[in-house]
């Protein structure tokens, strides 16, 4: 009998613990502000790999092209996510491309050898100015440090933002464009650290190319921001902090940003070591921001997180090469890492000031196509609601949530090994205030329970009602096709008094966004 009233006991407080472990307390002080959030993080970006530009955004032959051959159900799927700065034309292509084959009316077919196919030219420069303001998105261009040279990166600058007078302002204006583009956004390079980079420089060359090349580049157009090639490289032998640190000493002064690259997947098939992969790209922020600090440069340096996403299902033999290069399907869990990821720069507004998704279309991509069809991938949903709605200022939002472990074997991907994670939230939740407009993205990353939390304004109460909107499917691998739609943003019903405070059930494996005025 004892035994059993023990056992029933011991049951009793493991229910109740279960239950409370279930609830949470999400706590927004309005004079708690982190930094302006930098519109330029909801960025994308175009390389010239498999079909994100040929038979992607560029594709003449489609009878949805429009008379520059653009695609126009892609550029309105483009226009929905009001991307705010595309990168181009790489990535790794950078690193052997000669901006002139891709200008005027002789074009040069040259050997691509970063994804070993032919390059046609027959998309460059004009061309992607060209479809950058018809969906209003600020053009960044990277310059070739690999293979190219300092006056080549400055005769890109001078071809694209000197109005007249000079040689190739000159040939702009004789290729049929009279007004400069203006080109604010330039990265001196990219991913200089990686061994797979044509052109691999050690840090400390890296710096003199990249400083020689900033002065040309700066001296012919005063007003551009530039971007330095930060640490990418994480795999066995590599010293990514040494690279940054020596970046960062030897270009302040010279650079507006340092751009850092993270790629993770779910290779083990573990649901919440995947759904904790976010929280590194925390940590290197944190790193990162520590050693920008410590410079004191004049200049303010800032972080660009300007490559990132899920890719690990086409990363070998076919799937990397060719004409259907990185064609990744995205499912729900790769949709919550994703706003994981947004969360992370919009939790570290002060110094993320860009952000990049590689890339746009097709390739790693939140749009898909198939001759004239079309699909919207998982991944474009939480990006959308972001870029729409999350503006203004970043608030410092207190979360008591409940937590868990990651496996002992937790790793970002196949080369870059990670730490055993303690204490992980389930609900990861920023908070943003536009004037009078404060927006909440709550992440559940509870794979099968409803987290119920109260939410408590600290001042203020909310003077109407708040809408609510959930990017949610059926379960965690959900994806999306021709036709199928089953990870979507869906409106809920609004809260009509929330007052100062309400509890709300966010449920499993969702994403969860507020929306309402406070007074």
């Amino acid at each position: 009998m004892h035994k059993i009233v023990i056992v029933s006991l011991l049951l009793s407080l493991f229910l109740c613990g279960k239950l409370n472990a279930q609830e949470a307390r999400i706590k927004i002080d309005t004079d708690r502000r982190i930094g302006q959030i930098d519109n330029n993080i909801y960025g994308n970006f175009v390389e010239h790999l498999g079909r994100c530009v040929y038979g992607g955004i560029f594709d003449p032959a489609s009878s949805k092209s429009d008379q520059d051959g653009l695609r126009t159900d892609v550029l309105d799927a483009i226009r929905g996510l009001s991307v705010s700065l595309t990168r181009y034309p790489g990535g790794n292509f950078v690193s052997n491309y000669h901006w002139l084959d891709g200008v005027g009316p002789e074009r040069t077919p040259r050997m691509e050898l970063a994804w070993s196919h032919l390059e046609t030219n027959e998309f460059g420069t004009n061309e992607f100015v060209a479809f950058a303001r018809k969906v209003g998105t600020e053009p960044y261009f990277a310059v070739n440090l690999g293979t190219g040279s300092i006056v080549e990166a400055q005769s890109w600058v001078e071809y694209c933002n000197v109005k007249e007078g000079p040689y190739y302002a000159e040939l702009r204006r004789k290729h049929g464009y009279p007004e400069p583009h203006n080109i604010k956004y330039w990265g001196l390079g990219n991913e200089m650290d990686g061994d797979w980079q044509m052109g691999q420089l050690s840090a400390e060359d890296y710096v003199k190319k990249a400083r020689e090349a900033s002065k040309l580049m700066r001296s012919t157009s005063p007003d551009i921001k530039l971007i330095a090639s930060g640490s990418s490289n994480y795999s066995g032998g590599a010293d990514p902090y040494h690279w940054n640190a020596t970046i960062l000493a030897g270009l302040k002064g010279y650079i507006d940003y340092i751009a850092l690259h993270m790629y993770v997947g779910n290779y083990r098939d573990n649901y919440y070591d995947f759904l904790a992969t976010p929280l590194q790209m925390d940590e290197r922020t944190q790193i990162v921001k520590g050693m920008i600090l410590r410079e004191k440069s004049y200049r303010p340096v800032y972080i660009a997180w300007d490559e990132y996403n899920v890719w690990y299902r086409a990363r070998s033999g076919d799937d990397v090469v060719g004409t259907r290069a990185l064609e990744e399907r995205y499912n729900l869990e790769d949709a919550l890492v994703i706003t994981g990821f947004l969360n992370c720069f919009v939790r570290n507004a002060d110094i993320v000031k860009m952000a990049n998704m590689a890339q746009l279309v097709n390739v790693i991509a939140p749009i898909f196509t198939e001759g004239d069809d079309l699909f919207l991938q998982t991944i474009y949903y939480p990006l959308q609601m972001f870029s729409n709605n999350m503006k203004g200022e970043s608030l410092d939002v207190f979360v008591d949530s409940p937590v868990y472990n990651t496996s002992p074997r937790f790793s970002l991907g196949d080369n870059e090994q990670s730490t055993y994670l303690k204490d992980v939230p389930y609900l990861d939740v920023t908070a943003a205030l536009d004037g009078d407009q404060l927006v909440v993205c709550v992440l559940n990353r509870h794979k099968d329970n409803a987290i119920s939390a109260e939410v408590i304004l600290q001042q203020g109460a909310f003077t109407g009602p708040v809408e609510i909107y959930e990017i949610n499917g059926p379960n965690i691998k959900s994806e999306n096709d021709f036709g199928k739609t089953n990870v979507q943003t869906v409106r809920k019903n609004d809260l009509k008094k929330p007052g100062t405070s309400f509890t709300y059930p966010f449920p499993a494996h969702s994403v969860t966004m507020f929306k309402g005025k406070i007074k």
